[in-house]
């Protein structure tokens, strides 16, 4: 039987890189170790799974050796910790059907249990649903292991699929649910409440931690969310209380507080992006450098904008210091 993801909070760990000066190659070098450490630290702190290698981490900035490093390196620094079959899900950002089947091959045999497979977008204003079933279909009849829809108009041409594309290509044995990184609630709530839908099998997550407490309260999985990548006993706390039935007035109301909490510093993210999420790890977490990503996306926050987030960033910081991380367990 084919496996779904568990419910609950992934992230979208940014890729680790070392100091440029440390790097004897053209770009900086990836960073397994720091990748590793900071995988057992969301591991240990109520994170369900892990998105290697999605946006967030950059991905298509990286060679296959290194894409292929990546996850067979974080899945033995998780077994060797005792996190035997922590749950992984590894990018696909691609639109040529035979490389996505081969980006999916190398993360079976790296140790990925899923491919989060970006809908094709480079010629998006002209891809019709139709098409677009065709082509995940034919990636599905082919992938060695089970596949996820991923659709972020940001980033492919503002292709949009609809709540029938959802139901069409969820009754496919290969494919076990989606992430939807937009705005738009309604598809997310029609597609996670759609009858004609096995939601055991079919799992749908939201990209946007901003959204969280009211899809989940409408039977959706969860979330894949960067923010979490920093503080995520918060956001896991958050999906706890609000998959809980039944429902009582005081975890509603928690879940109201932690909601706001969790949308105010998300904010953060949306301003920051990757390289935002990156500095936020490091002067939080003490992990990675200053130099964010690899081109375009070096550097750093321009100077002062990190302390311009104080309270919103205190505030968030004071929830995830007062969670004990045993009630995960």
């Amino acid at each position: 039987m084919t496996s779904s993801p568990p419910t609950g909070v992934f992230v979208p760990v940014p890729t680790f890189f070392k100091p440029a000066s440390a790097s004897s190659s053209l770009q900086a070098a990836i960073d397994v170790e720091t990748q590793v450490a900071h995988s057992i630290h969301l591991a240990k702190n109520g994170v369900r799974g892990l998105v290697l290698l999605g946006s967030t981490g950059e991905a298509i900035h990286m060679s296959r050796q290194e894409r292929f490093d990546q996850v067979s390196g974080v899945r033995k620094g998780l077994n060797d910790a005792g996190f035997q079959d922590y749950p992984i899900m590894a990018g696909v950002l691609i639109n040529s059907v035979d490389e996505v089947l081969e980006w999916l091959e190398d993360f079976k045999k790296a140790g990925a249990q899923w491919g989060l497979v970006l809908a094709p977008g480079y010629f998006g204003a002209a891809a019709s649903q139709e098409n677009i079933i065709e082509w995940y279909r034919l990636v599905a009849d082919r992938s060695p292991i089970p596949i996820l829809i991923y659709n972020y108009p940001g980033v492919t041409n503002n292709v949009m699929l609809t709540p029938d594309t959802y139901r069409t290509l969820a009754q496919h044995p290969n494919i076990v649910g989606c992430k939807m990184s937009h705005g738009n609630v309604s598809y997310h709530v029609q597609v996670s409440l759609d009858p004609e839908i096995d939601h055991k099998k079919f799992k749908v997550y939201s990209g946007f931690g901003q959204q969280l407490g009211p899809i989940v309260l409408f039977d959706a999985a969860g979330v894949i969310d960067g923010l979490a990548a920093i503080y995520p006993k918060t956001v896991s706390l958050l999906f706890k209380l609000a998959e809980k039935r039944p429902l009582d007035d005081a975890t509603l109301q928690k879940i109201k507080e932690l909601q706001y909490t969790v949308s105010a510093a998300e904010e953060y993210v949306v301003a920051g992006g990757i390289i935002g999420i990156k500095e936020a790890v490091h002067r939080v977490l003490g992990l990675g450098t200053l130099e964010g990503g690899r081109l375009p996306l070096k550097g750093k926050l321009p100077d002062g904008a990190w302390e311009k987030w104080g309270k919103v960033l205190g505030r968030i910081q004071k929830t995830e210091d007062s969670i004990d991380a045993s009630e995960f367990n």
